[in-house]
């Protein structure tokens, strides 16, 4: 859902109410995008581990797919045993 929608749906009510609908509806979708809908609130909640230039994308993606192919996974030296009983 867009900025619009997800506007529309939570500040329904105060639309409905104004004068101006059209003029809250605008109101309220900006208000919405600059709390919600920006890299900054996902950024200061540890969301975002890394922002990438988009000329750099390729680049990063090889170098990450890379350290995939050769990381090697150990399976674990003990599974769930039965409890005596």
């Amino acid at each position: 859902m867009g900025s619009e929608g997800a506007a529309n749906v939570i500040f329904r009510k105060e639309i409905n109410d104004s004068k101006d609908p059209e003029a809250t509806r605008k109101e309220m979708v900006k208000k919405y995008e600059e709390k919600f809908a920006n890299p900054y609130v996902a950024a200061s909640r540890g969301y975002v581990d890394q922002i990438i230039d988009p000329s750099k994308t390729r680049e990063s993606l090889i170098t990450a797919l890379n350290l995939a192919e050769n990381r090697k996974l150990e399976s674990a030296k003990y599974r769930h045993g039965n409890m005596p009983v």
